[in-house]
């Protein structure tokens, strides 16, 4: 049985409270800039810190409202990472180590963890992977407050046209992991206006103070 040495121990508990440390300037930070955001008529998804060193690295990540289809222009992201920058700039408790602010949305890629994140892809194909049993791959019909309604495609031999199951409903609480898929074509004239191609993955820019 390994024993950790009294060194390891203090470099683990150095690490735990840096971590700690960065997650509460991170909720504190959120809670300042999210009203800037909202005045963009944006979603606050997220607030990250990094350190090196005495260098600090602030990556935010907006989206559009629930309502809202498409993703964030890159003229949008200009426009918030300004006020951004203010704001920080203005922070009566920052302790004025330098940082870079990097501004991002989230693309197909992002995992779909939220009930926001799954209604923000209605009309689009998504893969589920539930808690037990088989990975699913279908059309999101409909999100509800306890989970979400889908036509599953059925798998066909390569160059067919893929084919619809039968409506499925998957509660939260059974999903493990849900994933937006990019498609290249879609299965029909139905569904153009809600699957108006793939996202890019994030618009960005950054800023260094």
């Amino acid at each position: 049985m390994a024993v950790r040495s009294g060194n390891e121990n203090q470099a683990s508990t150095r690490k735990t409270a840096v971590e700690a440390e960065l997650q509460a300037e991170a909720q504190r930070l959120r809670t300042r800039l999210q009203p800037v955001v909202e005045q963009h008529n944006l979603y606050l998804e997220d607030v990250d810190i990094k350190v090196a060193g005495s260098h600090r690295t602030v990556h935010v990540v907006v989206d559009l409202p629930e309502e809202a289809s498409g993703s964030v222009g890159l003229d949008v992201i200009s426009a918030i990472s300004t006020d951004l920058s203010a704001a920080m700039d203005s922070d009566p408790d920052d302790d004025d180590r330098p940082y870079s602010l990097e501004i991002s949305s989230p693309g197909v890629s992002r995992p779909l963890t939220e009930p926001r994140h799954w209604r923000r892809n209605v009309g689009r194909l998504v893969e589920v992977k539930p808690v037990t049993g088989d990975v699913v791959v279908g059309r999101l019909q409909e999100v509800t407050a306890s989970g979400i309604r889908l036509l599953p495609q059925l798998p066909v031999k390569k160059g067919m046209k893929p084919k619809q199951g039968d409506p499925l409903a998957l509660e939260f609480a059974k999903i493990r992991k849900g994933t937006v898929q990019v498609e290249f074509a879609h299965l029909d004239d139905e569904h153009t206006d809600h699957t108006d191609g793939a996202e890019p993955d994030s618009s960005g820019a950054e800023h260094h103070a």
